[in-house]
C-alpha cells in the first residue's frame, strides 16, 4: 500500500497529531479533531483539495529524515548512529527561579530558557501548549509573552496536543519566537519552516521535550473513571511538577475536593493508551530541536524534590542561547557537561524502543501495511544490537496487535470523516 494523501496517513494510523498539516494548508481545508481512542487527527473539510501535497511533505508521521539537522556542525553528526541525534553538549541543571523550578516537570529548564529569550533577546513569544480552561481534560495552544503566562503553563501534559496547528501565530509575529514541543512537533515545525520562508524568518529557537508517547483522550477518561471522578466536575488537571517528579492531581469545580496519584501510578495507567504509531517513533529526545530537555531518570525518584533537567545542546544557536541564559542568571548548570552515559541511563526505555522499530516495521510490511519512511536512520543496526528474546517479543507483539486490533483495516469510516465541523471534538487554535 502506498501513501498518497493526508487521508491515507490518517486512515492507516501513521499520524502523530502534531498539526503541521493544518497550518501548512493554504486554503484551510484541514481541520483538527480529537478522536478519543487515537489522538488529535486531521480531517479534510473540503473536496476541493488540489495537488500541492504540502500537508504530506510536512508530516513527521509519514516521513522523518535521519537526524540531519542542517544547523548542527558536521562533526557532531557522528552520534547519529547511536540514535540520539546531533549532540554538542549535555548539561544537567535547573531553573534559577524557584517557582519555575518547582512547577516544572523536571528542573524547569525549558521554561527558564524560553523566559530568557523573551526578556533578554526580545523575542515576541513562546508557542507551546497548556491546559484548556474551557475543557480541562484537553490542551490548547498558547503564545505566552511574559513570566506569568509561562509559569501558569509549566508541566507536562500527557494528553493529545497539536502545537504546530498554531504556527501561524509565529509566522505573523512581529519578531522571532520560541517553539516548544514534543519530538514529532519539533520535526513538523522544522519541515514547515522549509516550505514557509516567512515561518523560518521567525524561528527564534526550538526547544524539544523528551517523549515516550502521547496517550489518547480515552486514557484520561478511563483514569478518571478508575478514580471515581465525574469528568464534568473536573476544573483542572495537573499531570506532574511541583516537586520531582510530582503528583498527578485533579481539582474539582467545587474547589473543595482534589484527588492525587503518584506520577508512576498515573503514567503507568495512561501509557497503555498510547497509539501504536508512538511505538514506531525513533526520536524520543527531539533531535531536530536547537535544545532538548528531559528528566534525568538515572537519579532515584525523590532524591531531589526540587528537580533537575537534562539539557542537550544540538546547534550553535542553541549553545549560544544556553550560555546566555546561564550567564544572565536564568539557568543554573553543573560546572561541566555530563557524559552521554547519563542520557543513556536516563532514557533506557527510549533506547530499547528504537531497537524494536525495525522488527515492528518488518511485521507491518508482512501484513501488507504502509509504514513510516525513515531515510538516514540506522534502525537495522539498532535491531541487531537487541537480544534474540527481545527481537521475538517485538515481532510477535506487533503481529498480535495487528490481528487483535484489526490494524489491517483503515480506522476512518465515511461517517466519521463527514462529522459536522462544529462537532465537540473540533480543535481550535
Amino acid at each position: 500500500m502506498k501513501i498518497k494523501t493526508l487521508n491515507d496517513i490518517v486512515a492507516w494510523r501513521l499520524c502523530l497529531g502534531c498539526g503541521a498539516c493544518a497550518y501548512i494548508c493554504k486554503n484551510n481545508f484541514v481541520e483538527l479533531r480529537d478522536v478519543p481512542n487515537q489522538g488529535i487527527r486531521p480531517f479534510m473539510v473540503s473536496d476541493q483539495c488540489g495537488t500541492c501535497s504540502d500537508c504530506v511533505q510536512v508530516c513527521p508521521g509519514y516521513s522523518t529524515p535521519g537526524f540531519l539537522n542542517p544547523a548542527a556542525s558536521e562533526k557532531y553528526q557522528q552520534v547519529n548512529e547511536k540514535g540520539w541525534g546531533p549532540i554538542m553538549e549535555i548539561w544537567e541543571g535547573y531553573a534559577t527561579d524557584p517557582e519555575i523550578r518547582y512547577n516544572g516537570s523536571s528542573g524547569g529548564a525549558a521554561t527558564a530558557i524560553a523566559l530568557y529569550c523573551l526578556e533578554k533577546l526580545n523575542m515576541h513569544g513562546v508557542l507551546h501548549i497548556g491546559n484548556d480552561k474551557d475543557h480541562p481534560l484537553k490542551n490548547a495552544v498558547f503564545m505566552s509573552s511574559n513570566y506569568a503566562d509561562l509559569l501558569s503553563r509549566t508541566g507536562s501534559r500527557y494528553s493529545p496536543a497539536s502545537p504546530c496547528g498554531g504556527l501561524y501565530k509565529i509566522e505573523s509575529a512581529p519578531s522571532p519566537c520560541v517553539f516548544i514541543g514534543k519530538p514529532c512537533d519539533v520535526t513538523g515545525f522544522q519541515m514547515a519552516c522549509k516550505l514557509r520562508p516567512g515561518l523560518q524568518d521567525k524561528n527564534g529557537l526550538s526547544i524539544g521535550t523528551f517523549c515516550a508517547g502521547t496517550p489518547s483522550s480515552l486514557g484520561m477518561i478511563e483514569l478518571l473513571k478508575k478514580m471515581n471522578i465525574n469528568p464534568d466536575m473536573v476544573e483542572d488537571i495537573r499531570y506532574r511538577g511541583r516537586g520531582w517528579p510530582g503528583l498527578f492531581t485533579v481539582h474539582l469545580k467545587d474547589r473543595v475536593q482534589s484527588f492525587q496519584k503518584t506520577y508512576l501510578e498515573a503514567w503507568g495507567f495512561l501509557q497503555k493508551f498510547r497509539p501504536f504509531r508512538c511505538y514506531l517513533c525513533p526520536d524520543g529526545t527531539a533531535a531536530y530541536a536547537d535544545i532538548s530537555c528531559g528528566d534525568p531518570w538515572y537519579r532515584t525518584i525523590g532524591e531531589n524534590e526540587k528537580g533537575y533537567s537534562l539539557v542537550i545542546v544540538r546547534t550553535e544557536k542553541g549553545r549560544e542561547i544556553l550560555k546566555g541564559a546561564m550567564a544572565n542568571g536564568y539557568l543554573t548548570l553543573e560546572p561541566e557537561p555530563v557524559c552521554i552515559e547519563k542520557l543513556i541511563n536516563s532514557q533506557a526505555g527510549l533506547l530499547q524502543k528504537r531497537k524494536d522499530i525495525w522488527g515492528r516495521l518488518l511485521m507491518m510490511k508482512i501484513f501488507g501495511l504502509p509504514v513510516p519512511q525513515y531515510p538516514g536512520f540506522c534502525l537495522f543496526k539498532h535491531w541487531l544490537s537487541s537480544s534474540a528474546k527481545q527481537k521475538i517479543r517485538s515481532l510477535l507483539g506487533t503481529a498480535r496487535r495487528i490481528v487483535q486490533r484489526k490494524y489491517y483495516h483503515p480506522f476512518i469510516s465515511a461517517q466519521l470523516n463527514e462529522r459536522p465541523a462544529n462537532h465537540e471534538d473540533k480543535i481550535n487554535h
